[in-house]
């Protein structure tokens, strides 16, 4: 329930609605508008490639050194950003915050970024969509990228003053999620609402349960 409700103060509670899909409190890190249905990865990690592995020292004997392991970065997260654009990947849906070169490269290639996102909403979009954050960012770069969900809408959404992010997924279950955008004149007011309506769902559900058994 946590997931699939947003509360806003400052509007009244006949301003409250349901939207399909589910919204994400947070803006986009890059947006590029993309119509009709699209393909999105989910990841957990940064991808700008590491000079070195965890616990490996990595030692460069001048600034021409340096200076080139940069652009050798740079040249791996462009040729990234180009593998998911192949693919027909459209959304990055990461956890974890992506550098600015990342971000740079996403926009450059028409891929919106969506970052920082809770181990719940991974854990959520996972049950949505059946697909499992994509690790396997490695040397080949021409392997087709296959864990991917289908979007059927993304957008951003402004609640008051937030800016959100509006995201419908096709579902591979009968679970076909709804977003309650529950409206209130102060928090306080927003936190009772969706207390009772959290108990009253949890009733219904044991309730059904009982008649099922």
């Amino acid at each position: 329930f946590a997931e699939l409700h947003a509360a806003v103060p400052g509007l009244p509670l006949a301003s409250s609605r349901i939207l399909p899909g589910i919204v994400l409190r947070r803006d986009f890190a890059a947006y590029c508008p993309a119509d009709g249905e699209l393909r999105a990865v989910l990841v957990t990690e940064p991808l700008r490639p590491a000079l070195t592995a965890p616990g490996v020292e990595f030692v460069v004997d001048s600034e021409g050194q340096y200076q080139a392991s940069l652009r050798w970065i740079t040249k791996r997260t462009e040729a990234l950003m180009k593998r998911l654009q192949s693919n027909n990947v459209k959304l990055l849906l990461s956890s974890a915050k992506q550098e600015e070169v990342v971000l740079y490269y996403a926009k450059l290639y028409g891929v919106s970024v969506v970052e920082c996102l809770s181990s719940e909403e991974m854990a959520l979009i996972s049950e949505i969509t059946g697909v499992s954050p994509y690790t396997s960012f490695g040397d080949n770069m021409d392997r087709e990228i296959t864990e991917t969900a289908v979007v059927t809408f993304c957008q951003p959404l402004l609640l008051v003053s937030r800016r959100c992010v509006h995201i419908g997924f096709s579902s591979v279950c009968a679970f076909q999620p709804h977003c309650l955008i529950l409206c209130g004149p102060v928090d306080g007011v927003n936190e009772q609402h969706a207390a009772a309506l959290q108990e009253a769902f949890t009733m219904l559900q044991q309730l059904f349960k009982t008649v099922g058994q």
